[in-house]
């Protein structure tokens, strides 16, 4: 296990490169996996994450070449069904993505879920593609989880699936539906939440020459059928969400801090951070392919945050309120009891550790700031996001804090404490990006 310790750091200078997407990287591979030719993908991220994804479609049939900071991708031809079980690890857009698409093989597919992520809901996915002709069988032993897909083609029809639970469900349907038999009709029995996503999906499809009718109202998709991919050359976007963390650290401090590789006019829902640091006062500049963030240790203001469609917000927008004059309400965050942990009870135990002043309830937290967080053993759950935002905290807070676990950023952003220490924060322990 690795530890982290990080000291008070007053002021953080200089510039870093945003990493890649994950979102987009797991999206680009799926359907370059799935096109008839070779697909081109440039900075792509490599975390956990991305290789879950990436030993999934290599072992449905797709090759993957590596040279530098490109892969070249062959898709499967023919698609088929995984020899051996795939590990998903605890990538859960690599599980609900890749069910279906197993689904579209001659032969069975077994996956294997990570223990966190077999606390993770699938079953209203595995309920959905039953309606769709797709017979799937999800299995829980006290040794291992796992969820068998038999195979044959997907029929195609009417299905619907909750949209509050996970919009990758939504997201797995578009990919594999598009080549069903007949086309697929799926209704919305809630409101969707994180609706970026579905579009980081539809564009992503779009570019492989793939349609997928998506209403302004998210209620119901219509996906045609036997629908051919084209490969396609593509770059990775820098992750609005990973760079959040550095944004908001250069907002706590008194810093001049230059984060590139971010493009504003991105699909990803999680440029709300820029929005949400606008409204509390923080000064900066967002450029054509940069943001630049001038911090000034003045008190930020209090805002109120719908969580709804930004859930990966949610951890650094309560480390922004801790600094924050009034009161930061961040709700509807109902779902983030769901994610890699409860995000929730993790935020709200590890910060009052830190000393801050934290209320919950079942879907929000109120953090009544400012508040004079202290240094604490900071245990983030296993959780990539939440190491990173008590990381965050730890800059303003008396007396040095240990992240312990902090090897569990490498789902994500691997390269997050290295980052963070180009910019000046006081850091010591342990190989930073590994």
């Amino acid at each position: 296990m690795t530890e982290i310790t990080i000291k008070p750091t007053i002021r953080l200078k200089g510039e870093v490169c945003a990493p890649p997407s994950k979102a987009y990287t797991q999206r680009m591979l799926i359907a370059a996996a799935l096109s008839k030719g070779n697909s081109k993908i440039s900075n792509p991220l490599l975390s956990e994450d991305t290789e879950a994804t990436l030993r999934a479609v290599k072992a449905v049939g797709a090759e993957v070449q590596y040279a530098g900071d490109c892969w070249t991708v062959e898709g499967a031809n023919p698609l088929k069904g995984a020899e051996e079980p795939i590990d998903c690890g605890e990538s859960g857009a690599t599980l609900r993505f890749m069910i279906p698409v197993a689904a579209l093989a001659p032969s069975p597919t077994v996956f294997v879920l990570g223990k966190v992520l077999a606390k993770r809901p699938v079953e209203p996915l595995l309920a959905s593609l039953r309606e769709l002709g797709v017979e799937t069988n999800l299995h829980k032993t006290r040794g291992a989880t796992t969820v068998r897909v038999e195979g044959g083609g997907i029929r195609g029809g009417k299905t619907s699936l909750p949209g509050d639970v996970s919009s990758q469900f939504v997201s797995g349907l578009m990919f594999a539906c598009s080549m069903a038999d007949l086309d697929a009709e799926v209704t919305l029995t809630s409101p969707l939440e994180s609706r970026s996503y579905i579009l980081m999906t539809q564009e992503v499809l779009r570019n492989h020459a793939v349609n997928v009718d998506v209403p302004k109202s998210f209620s119901q998709l219509k996906i045609p059928a036997k629908q051919v991919y084209r490969p396609v050359d593509g770059r990775v976007p820098g992750d609005f969400s990973s760079a959040a963390f550095l944004l908001a650290a250069a907002a706590i401090t008194n810093s001049a801090v230059s984060v590139k590789n971010l493009d504003r006019t991105t699909a990803q829902g999680d440029k709300a951070i820029l929005r949400i640091l606008q409204r509390m006062g923080v000064k900066g500049r967002v450029c054509e392919e940069q943001v630049e963030i001038n911090g000034d240790l003045a008190l930020l203001g209090a805002v109120d945050v719908d969580a709804r469609d930004i859930p990966d917000l949610m951890p650094v927008c309560a480390v922004l309120g801790c600094y924050a004059k009034g009161t930061t309400r961040i709700h509807d965050a109902q779902r983030l009891r769901l994610k890699e942990s409860d995000r929730l009870t993790s935020l709200y135990t590890e910060l009052r550790k830190m000393g801050a002043s934290v209320a919950m309830d079942e879907d929000s937290l109120t953090v009544k700031g400012p508040s004079r967080l202290h240094g604490a053993a900071i245990d983030p759950h296993n959780d990539h996001r939440i190491a990173m935002a008590c990381a965050v905290a730890a800059l303003r807070a008396e007396g040095a804090t240990v992240i312990q676990n902090a090897e569990c950023v490498r789902k994500s952003y691997p390269h997050f404490f290295t980052d963070l220490s180009k910019l000046g924060a006081d850091l010591d322990g342990g190989e930073l990006d590994r």
